[in-house]
């Protein structure tokens, strides 16, 4: 079924239904979003940079593409910056932007025509994909034909209610991941209550050996041909896995830079100094801010001393292009943990003498005084 392809030889992506030469892809969207009459986000949808992601490195490695939904048509997607420069790759695209528009039926889908699914994220899946039998069906039918099964972020909610002919779930028994519970405590509380499930939760209770990195750092997990990433900083190197999965040897693509910024994150959380040592040297090849906020959101959520170590690490890395009270604030709070109470007032106090009416500072600095 899989033919092996060499780059040189590589055709452009196309959007027909049913596979050409190439190894065809369905890239699964969810059908759930919906804007209110003012343009708002009143139910949420796909993710628009996961599926940019994808869809960069799909058609770099000559895939053939299929964009299909629940409701076929022109799903909506989450909230999104078009100006990221794979989202306006992407939008600069005409075949691609009028494939997105009137994506095939899932139920329209022909299973031996599919070599691969790829199911995008968004906090949509978890309201219709996973529920959603026509889908059930499709990703079944291409598992048990060796075709490839790939998810990420929320996209493996998909996953969770997809049996096989032999009446066990797919995921039972095998190695997956998706978006952890302790990424839902961060990042989903305006969409998490209305979940029917937690999708860490729902994968482990179908049997499935739930792996993960820490909170928002890249990770891929491959059972044979069942792969899932982790969050949205893990698309790129998932749909690099399905072209892997497909014998395809993949084009080096050079890497997104907030993907690119993650990756040093995770070395650096994992005490890297060579990591370290990048960014002080190549500080404009990475997303000062993006790496800022990772070691704030990695510090609140910290469970143990080496994710604060990390954390104090970057947000030290970062403090002074940032040069934000937030983040010197939070920096305090790491010495804190550390036991390292003179480095903390000495930032509080300089966050009082530049903002004087910082409650928040005032009320840190008493706290030191109390250790």
């Amino acid at each position: 079924m899989f033919k092996m392809i060499l780059p040189i030889f590589l055709a452009a992506a196309s959007f027909t239904v049913y596979a050409g030469d190439n190894p065809n892809v369905v890239m699964v969207l969810s059908s759930h979003g919906q804007l209110s009459a003012d343009g708002e986000l009143s139910q949420p949808g796909y993710e628009f940079d996961e599926l940019a992601k994808a869809y960069r490195v799909f058609k770099a490695n000559g895939l053939d593409v299929t964009f299909a939904s629940p409701a076929g048509g022109k799903p909506v997607a989450d909230k999104y910056d078009s100006q990221k420069p794979y989202n306006q790759a992407f939008l600069q695209d005409t075949h691609a932007v009028t494939a997105l528009n009137t994506t095939y039926k899932i139920s329209a889908i022909d299973a031996q025509n599919v070599d691969a699914v790829f199911v995008v994220g968004g906090k949509g899946p978890m309201f219709d994909l996973y529920k959603h039998s026509p889908l059930q069906t499709l990703i079944a039918n291409v598992y048990q034909q060796q075709g490839v099964i790939s998810a990420v972020c929320h996209g493996p909610a998909a996953l969770v209610n997809v049996k096989l002919s032999n009446g066990q779930y797919l995921v039972a028994n095998k190695r997956v991941n998706g978006f952890t519970n302790q990424e839902e405590i961060a990042f989903g509380k305006k969409w998490r209550p209305h979940f029917d499930f937690l999708l860490e939760d729902k994968l482990k209770d179908r049997g499935a050996q739930f792996e993960h990195a820490g909170m928002m750092l890249s990770h891929v997990e491959k059972d044979g041909n069942l792969i899932t990433g982790q969050n949205p900083f893990s698309t790129a190197q998932t749909a690099t896995e399905v072209v892997k999965a497909l014998g395809i040897k993949p084009v080096d693509l050079t890497p997104n830079k907030d993907d690119k910024t993650m990756a040093l994150v995770k070395k650096v959380m994992a005490g890297d100094n060579q990591a370290v040592l990048s960014y002080q040297q190549h500080a404009q090849d990475y997303d000062v801010m993006l790496m800022a906020m990772s070691g704030v959101y990695q510090l609140k959520h910290a469970q143990d001393e080496k994710v604060v170590s990390g954390a104090v690490v970057l947000l030290e890395l970062t403090q002074k292009q940032v040069n934000h009270p937030m983040l010197d604030l939070s920096l305090a709070q790491g010495y804190i943990q550390q036991d390292k109470p003179h480095q903390a007032k000495a930032l509080v106090e300089g966050v009082i003498k530049s903002h004087p009416d910082n409650q928040q500072a005032q009320v840190l600095l008493k706290s030191i005084g109390q250790i």
